[in-house]
């Protein structure tokens, strides 16, 4: 069975509006650069962020007063999805509503002040008020407390191919009928001591990636527009040596027949094996994130999103999302017009 996207919505640097976004990632718009610095040795580092008020509105909400960043991208751009389907919710429609959370850093910001304090003041320090944001699912957790659902709320971690996996959960989801739509979601925040792990690694430098923040958001049925022809199963890959066969299969198995390419190119290593799977295909290539930087866990939702939009306003019968993660697998999907 072929499932559907039936809505989209994300938070990116370049904005809310789906048009925009796709506007100015199809003229290659760069979104504004900031620097988060180490308190302590005063190293800076670029980074991308969502700018200041996009995401406020979901902060009048209660449960989400205290709530750090992810939290408020990853509703926004959820319940931005729903309204684009034109899902209202209720409690029958909750029961049989999914949610997947797709992650990779998490929380990074209030896991960092959590453990500052201990190591600086002792346990006893410790704000009980910042614990339960450290833990990962805690953006899923506040999405599906807006939505009402109660049931089924997933989180799944991984690199930045981890938005292709909760696809194919929601796939297999829709699949076994247990529910009648699901709402698959990633989200980033970005704290200074991310990006200094991330450059300890080698992975990130003002020419090279830039880590980002942001959420995107799908909701998928088994009725709609856009049909998910294929959601590939992934290939893990444990050196880079290994990854390069891994995204020429994924290449060899996604590409041929599609009319464009969104590429997962992020300036590390990605780009060349990309770059490598890609020039047999002799086909347009898009790169979303030269606009946006790099989300992690969001990134690959996001290049899905700009793909299903590419569909809706060009004259293309099918496109498809190469992704490639830092450490962990090879993916991709391939969507299409046909019914």
């Amino acid at each position: 069975m072929s499932i559907k996207i039936a809505g989209m919505g994300w938070v990116t640097p370049l904005g809310t509006s789906l048009q925009e976004v796709y506007d100015g990632i199809t003229l290659g718009t760069r979104a504004a650069i900031g620097e988060l610095a180490n308190p302590v040795s005063g190293v800076k580092h670029p980074y991308i962020p969502i700018p200041k008020g996009v995401a406020d509105a979901v902060g009048r909400n209660p449960r989400l007063r205290r709530s750090s960043s992810i939290s408020y991208y990853t509703a926004t751009a959820g319940l931005a999805a729903l309204e684009n389907a034109e899902i209202t919710m209720d409690a029958p429609t909750a029961e049989r509503t999914a949610v997947i959370f797709a992650i990779t850093s998490g929380g990074v910001i209030y896991s960092r002040k959590f453990y500052e304090t201990i190591v600086n003041q002792g346990a006893n320090a410790a704000s009980p008020l910042l614990f339960p944001e450290t833990v990962y699912n805690a953006p899923a957790s506040h999405l599906s407390a807006l939505l009402g659902i109660t049931g089924m709320s997933y989180t799944l971690v991984g690199d930045a191919s981890v938005g292709i996996s909760a696809l194919k959960f929601a796939e297999q989801l829709l699949e076994s009928e247990a529910v009648d739509q699901c709402v698959v979601v990633g989200g980033e925040e970005v704290d200074w001591v991310l990006c200094e792990a991330y450059r300890k690694l080698r992975l990130t430098s003002p020419r090279g990636m830039i880590l980002a923040e942001g959420a995107a958001a799908l909701v998928l049925k088994r009725e709609g527009s856009l049909t998910l022809e294929r959601i590939h199963d992934g290939i893990p890959f444990f050196t880079r040596k290994e990854a390069d066969p891994a995204i020429q299969q994924v290449v060899e198995e996604m590409v041929p027949g599609a009319d464009l390419v969104v590429s997962s190119a992020n300036g590390t290593f990605i780009d060349a094996l990309e770059a490598k799977a890609l020039a047999k295909q002799n086909l347009p290539v898009v790169y979303p994130k030269q606009s946006l930087g790099e989300a992690q866990g969001a990134s690959a939702l996001m290049q899905t999103i700009h793909a299903a939009l590419a569909l809706q306003r060009q004259s293309l019968k099918a496109v498809a999302v190469s992704c490639l993660g830092l450490n962990q697998q090879a993916s991709g999907v391939r969507i299409s017009a046909r019914l």
